[in-house]
């Protein structure tokens, strides 16, 4: 492909050379690029690009694009843009033939609830006998194939990387997770989104956004992008102010919800230990849904699939059959053991609203003590302070007994990390054990439950990883509690 053509539709400034050479490939990684490739210089928040541009020479590029001034002597053709980031976006869809403008993508954004969505749509498609790619935490689903993303929502050019594996495999239609730093940083600039979904807003990243009004404002940004339909959770504070903004423009707004006047909703909910049932109401008349999940958090996330689907022309009884499809989703309310007197829990929960949605699930349905394993994962300075002693009181009003540990404590001081909850627990009265080992955290809390207690391990869910220092170590919690229990020559079949 020529440079002209890759770098079509973009604005730049051509400081030197010839747009007439063949463009072999795109990479933002120096250590990426190959030879007759273009070299996108992105200015990160630990390394800047632009001074990479030496060795992105060295090893064969034949065009550099910049946003800051540079010299460049070689032989290449250099083009200055505003913002490389972007640029990077439009260069991306258009090396690979700009994909989305041939798929019908749902983006979803919002601060819970994001996944088990995907994987209700997914069953749904499936279902009506049609395939779903997904891009999100958990990973990018191809047919049998899962790709680990480093991001919920990858940079823009593994992205567009994706959505061209899933149109070879002959996918015509995705679900991705879209994350306020994708939003922030542009990995989505340049992609064509048919529908759009808000889930939720509730403290999280303030450590990127520094305040609520700012996160809000970078989730917004989806909405500005969908081309036929803008979902949005009608009970949630701020999907009422988007709902506002959102209601007499195009794309066409459809609303759902619990509490609130919606267009798509649920009634007649009636909750058990490991299921719920529920009728939705919509627009074309109602269904019976069973959701295999318990709580209100998925049925607020299976509303927002069936709206979803809904907009997307599927009948009724593809959906009731599609959500009924779905076991349950790895690493959300997860049950990796069970038997006469205990079971142990798995999810992902890892903000205060997401805590508080998991107890609130368990609570009615547990005979005995809530045990709750936690620790918290958040940026050093207040807005990390403030969510440690946020989730300590949610740990300490919704739960029995709390045993705090480590979660990725990454390269921050994990005694402090867990010194800042444990004062905000005692602050709220609470009863609990800190323990740094979250294997050791475990087993204590195995060792500590009785007949009728319910343990949740909260924080990593499906992750099968925990990164301490540098370090990625396997951890698996699903395996660990086997394990545990094994050793103690009472497992049973979870």
């Amino acid at each position: 492909m020529l440079l002209s053509e890759v770098v079509r539709d973009l604005k730049y400034t051509l400081v030197k050379g010839d747009l007439a050479v063949e463009a072999a490939s795109v990479a933002y990684d120096s250590r990426e690029v190959t030879p007759g490739g273009v070299f996108v210089a992105i200015a990160g928040f630990t390394v800047d690009g632009h001074r990479f541009i030496g060795k992105a020479i060295e090893l064969g590029a034949a065009a550099i694009i910049v946003e800051k001034d540079v010299s460049v002597e070689a032989d290449v053709a250099v083009l200055k843009v505003a913002d490389t980031r972007e640029a990077l976006a439009r260069v991306a869809s258009n090396f690979y033939g700009r994909p989305t403008e041939r798929m019908n993508v749902i983006g979803i954004t919002g601060t819970n609830g994001k996944t088990s969505i995907t994987y209700f749509l997914k069953s749904i498609y499936e279902q009506a006998g049609t395939e779903l790619g997904i891009i999100g935490t958990i990973g990018t689903v191809i047919g049998d194939r899962v790709i680990k993303n480093k991001n919920t929502t990858p940079e823009s050019l593994n992205l567009q990387r994706l959505f061209v594996e899933m149109a070879e495999a002959r996918l015509k239609h995705c679900v991705m997770e879209v994350s306020s730093h994708a939003l922030n940083l542009k990995r989505v600039a340049h992609t064509r989104f048919n529908t759009a979904i808000f889930t939720n807003l509730t403290p999280d990243h303030l450590e990127l956004h520094r305040t609520m009004d700012e996160y809000f404002e970078a989730k917004a940004l989806l909405f500005d992008m969908a081309e036929h339909y803008n979902i949005v959770n009608a009970d949630d504070e701020y999907g009422r102010v988007l709902i506002d903004r959102l209601r007499d423009r195009e794309p066409k707004l459809v609303t759902y919800g619990i509490e609130r006047e919606a267009d798509i909703y649920a009634s007649d909910i009636h909750y058990f230990a490991d299921y719920t049932i529920y009728t939705v109401n919509t627009p074309k008349g109602t269904a019976l849904i069973r959701v295999n999940l318990p709580g209100a958090i998925y049925v607020y996330n299976s509303l927002a699939a069936i709206a979803a689907a809904y907009c997307n022309r599927f009948s009724l009884q593809q959906i009731t059959e599609g959500i009924a499809a779905v076991e349950g989703i790895k690493g959300r309310l997860e049950v990796v053991y069970q038997d006469e007197d205990t079971k142990i829990i798995v999810d992902f929960a890892h903000t205060e609203d997401s805590l508080e949605k998991a107890l609130s699930a368990i609570r009615p349905f547990t005979k005995g003590r809530i045990i709750l394993v936690f620790g918290v994962y958040a940026a050093d300075g207040k807005p990390g302070r403030d969510k440690r002693r946020g989730m300590a009181k949610i740990a300490a009003q919704y739960a029995d007994f709390a045993v705090v540990t480590s979660d990725n404590p990454k390269e921050q001081d994990n005694n402090l990390i867990i010194r800042e909850i444990v004062e905000g627990i005692e602050a709220y009265n609470g009863k609990y054990e800190a323990i740094v080992d979250r294997r050791e955290a475990i087993a204590f809390a195995i060792e500590l439950s009785k007949k009728g207690d319910v343990i949740l391990i909260a924080g990593k869910g499906h992750e099968t990883s925990q990164v301490i220092g540098k370090t990625e170590v396997p951890f698996n919690e699903a395996e660990i509690v086997r394990e545990i229990k094994g050793s103690r020559g009472n497992l049973s079949a979870g």
